[in-house]
């Protein structure tokens, strides 16, 4: 009895994942999932151009390659080939945790990050194939803190967007927040909520579509669209494989090895969520496997093309939540427009033209059910000491350690900015979490 009710869910989950709706519905869909990740994949190497001293060419082009190749690594998760690729609808684009990894070879030039990141990709790829002979060592406690990590640490970043951008923070905090980013984030947040809760079929799957473009429309009301990234984006930029040329720097390499371990534990996580949020169940071992190898493959191609390493994207899984959509074949149809913006920037300027109190008043809501997601997993164990020993523990240093990051101020970096790492708060949380699980006993 029991094994016919688990081939019935099994079943059901993987109709939805690879239910294919009419194209009226899948693209404004994608171009939901594009507009949820837009500015944190064009955000990092616009981080790095400045870092390693490049010129507004160089920005541009180092853009463009981001988005082509975060469409292309989308395609290999949402399509697969083989066993590789999750073939739910995952997206994927330039990860912000291998900044301070890649900070560092400045003076070396891009090409040492760019091999180094080829290297890490393929050492993913490897994780990925070997996940399912340790996959008991990640059940639903564990990720399901790893997925609350993420969440947690994600709501300031919702809020940063929501008041205007960080870059307002640092340099205009008088403008941070002002009424204008108040009014069109709430906009966003509310009419999304309301197409949600009272719109029916389409309306409430692309709510948060919905309430972007009122944000937007909001936006042009005041005159807070800057039509100058419209008008100075080019018509067509090609693809340009190994503009940095290959060069094999050792230190780079090991820390792209070690984040390659930190990348997988987050997709596990992004993975979870998205099951979890989009077909309320654990994420399959093929699904994991499959999804780790793509993260990989994705950041192995993304170098070879001059585009910074790729990650699974959390904000999208939050989409997933929200809207209740899992059909990997909208990811495919984001995957699709991620290729046409990079190869055609004027489509990535009108995205780009908006403030990103636009995104912030979406990312709110996105997170805060990544957040949801988390405590969902948690709560499929058994609350007894050991486990709440585990979450209090995990959470305890995962949170108390991104509040005050100067707790670790002297510790050794040992040239892997272990420091950073450790205040991200889901680094020491998931590892934790891992080791204590594995390591205390079940009674």
């Amino acid at each position: 009895m029991a094994r016919k009710t688990k081939t019935k869910t099994k079943t059901k989950s993987s109709g939805a994942t690879n239910k294919k709706l009419p194209l009226g519905q899948s693209i404004p869909l994608g171009i939901q999932h594009v507009l949820a990740m837009f500015a944190g994949n064009i955000t990092v190497p616009i981080i790095i151009a400045g870092i390693f001293g490049q010129t507004p060419e160089e920005k541009i082009f180092l853009i463009q390659m981001s988005l082509f190749v975060a469409g292309v690594a989308t395609i290999i998760q949402t399509v697969g080939y083989g066993k590789i690729g999750s073939r739910l609808p995952i997206i994927q684009g330039t990860s912000f945790a291998f900044i301070p990894v890649m900070a560092p070879f400045a003076k070396v030039g891009l090409g040492a990050v760019f091999t180094a990141a080829f290297i890490g990709g393929i050492f993913q790829m490897w994780i990925g194939k070997i996940l399912k002979p340790i996959r008991h060592l990640f059940p639903p406690l564990v990720t399901g803190i790893v997925v609350l990590m993420i969440g947690v640490s994600l709501l300031k970043v919702g809020f940063m967007y929501a008041g205007g951008g960080g870059w307002l923070l640092n340099n205009k905090p008088e403008v941070f927040g002002n009424s204008n980013h108040l009014i069109i984030s709430f906009t966003v947040l509310i009419v999304a909520l309301w197409a949600n809760l009272k719109g029916k079929g389409m309306v409430s799957s692309a709510s948060i579509l919905i309430g972007m473009v009122a944000g937007y429309i909001v936006a042009m009301m005041m005159g807070m669209v800057n039509y100058g990234k419209i008008a100075g984006a080019d018509w067509f930029a090609f693809p340009m494989p190994l503009q940095y040329g290959i060069d094999f720097v050792p230190g780079a390499i090991i820390l792209m090895l070690f984040m390659a371990v930190v990348t997988t534990i987050e997709t596990i996580g992004d993975i979870s969520a998205t099951t979890m949020g989009g077909a309320n169940r654990e994420a399959t071992d093929k699904e994991l496997s499959g999804g780790i190898m793509a993260d990989g493959l994705g950041t192995a191609f993304g170098s070879l093309f001059n585009a910074m390493p790729n990650t699974s994207y959390s904000q999208n899984a939050g989409l997933v939540a929200f809207t209740g959509v899992i059909s990997r074949h909208v990811g495919t149809i984001a995957g699709v427009i991620l290729i046409l913006m990079g190869l055609f920037p004027k489509l990535g300027g009108i995205i780009a033209a908006m403030p990103e109190s636009v995104i912030g008043g979406a990312a709110i809501i996105m997170f805060g059910l990544i957040t949801s997601a988390g405590i969902k997993l948690v709560a499929q164990s058994e609350m007894n000491q050991r486990n709440l020993l585990i979450l209090g523990l995990s959470l305890s240093f995962g949170i108390g350690m991104s509040l005050l990051p100067q707790f670790v101020a002297h510790i050794p970096d040992f040239g892997i900015s272990l420091k950073l790492l450790l205040t991200t708060g889901l680094i020491p949380a998931g590892m934790l979490a891992f080791v204590l699980n594995a390591t205390l006993s079940k009674k």
